[in-house]
């Protein structure tokens, strides 16, 4: 059967993997829907779910396909593998099953050896490549475990001229891995499909993404579904590569008009601030500090606030009654994807920075050592 053929059948379980949100089907797609359709295929090997759960809003879909596009297919200076194994690492950080299966399969495909499970098993010390291994420490941001490994004042574990596409790496997964625990479920496979599948269908699916990757054209080739924007001051890290930091302020642009749409001002300062007083990880408590925390706000304000904290900081809590509250109040599919990407996007930010300051001054104080 040809790679098209396959990429059809697919398109259908793409679909139905989709919960609380109902994308554009493809037959109905026009203009920058189809537009990102076609390329996530072309240019991914199949129509990715986690691209495909934006599609209610076709800004954010070109948005979290540009980021995508460029940051981990696009060749430059970091190999695919490199990516893979940030993806991975990020993914299991964020408590991503799905991300972590898909990207580790991958992975495993470019590399083979025990290298790819080690990473999606969050065991970075039994990675056998031990670039790969302390790419993957630096990407979970365990900067200190690093340090220790090598001895204290470890230089981070890629040359300086990568650090950009691999931060932007990170930046996607922190973004995706949050709208993915919520939109779609732990597995890539559809509803009612046995769990027994889940291995042929991520070895297939991992087929189809590296076979995809020779025919990836040139960098910026997305950059035209969004408007130009200024790069923000938070994504300075981008400033190394013009054509990732035109991706990743397009893409800030878009969540941050979607938070103007359907995040209330007050909502929007709690999220930043909790976020920033954050450690970065997933809280196992988190559900009961964001219910501390929305007692600040008022009852109008409190399902959105609910919905976009959780977002932000655990994700994986986000339950099928906290979008039901939401819903109540809100309705529409595109508020739930503007909330939820917009809270997304602010934490992958601040992410992003924790990486870049991190990197920055483990470099520099390699160099006095």
């Amino acid at each position: 059967m040809s790679g098209d053929f396959i990429r059809r059948r697919l398109r259908a379980g793409s679909f139905a993997q989709v919960r609380y949100v109902t994308p554009i089907r493809y037959p109905e797609a026009r203009g920058v829907v189809a537009d990102v359709y076609r390329g996530v295929e072309h240019d991914f090997g199949v129509l990715a779910p986690p691209i495909l759960l934006h599609a209610p809003c076709p800004d954010l879909l070109a948005a979290s396909w540009v980021m995508m596009r460029e940051a981990l297919l696009a060749s430059r200076r970091a190999s695919r593998s490199v990516k893979e194994a940030v993806a991975t690492a990020v993914s299991v950080s964020n408590t991503c099953p799905f991300c972590v299966t898909v990207h580790s399969a991958t992975l495993h495909g470019l590399i083979r050896g025990r290298s790819a499970a080690a990473v999606a098993a969050d065991r970075p010390g039994s990675v056998d490549d031990s670039r790969l291994q302390d790419v993957a420490t630096w990407a979970m941001g365990a900067a200190g475990t690093l340090c220790a490994r090598t001895g204290g004042g470890a230089e981070p574990p890629f040359p300086p001229e990568q650090t950009c596409e691999l931060v932007a790496v990170a930046t996607l997964f922190h973004y995706l891995n949050r709208m993915v625990n919520i939109f779609l479920g732990s597995a890539p496979l559809p509803p009612r499909v046995p769990g027994k599948a889940l291995r042929p269908v991520a070895a297939l699916l991992s087929s189809l993404i590296r076979a995809a990757a020779p025919a990836v054209g040139d960098p910026g080739e997305s950059l035209d579904l969004l408007p130009s924007a200024p790069l923000p001051p938070d994504m300075a890290w981008a400033l190394g590569d013009d054509v990732v930091a035109q991706a990743f302020a397009r893409a800030a642009a878009a969540a941050d008009l979607a938070g103007e749409a359907s995040v209330p001002p007050r909502v929007q300062e709690l999220v930043r601030q909790l976020v920033d007083a954050s450690d970065g990880l997933p809280s196992a408590d988190g559900r009961a500090a964001v219910e501390a925390a929305v007692q600040t706000l008022s009852e109008r304000e409190r399902d959105v606030g609910r919905l976009a904290l959780l977002t932000a900081l655990a994700s994986y809590q986000v339950e099928e009654s906290v979008v039901g509250w939401f819903r109540e109040r809100q309705g529409s599919d595109a508020a739930l994807i503007e909330v939820t990407a917009w809270a997304s996007m602010v934490a992958a930010r601040r992410e992003a920075g924790r990486l870049w300051a991190g990197a920055c001054a483990a470099r520099c104080e390699y160099r006095r050592a």
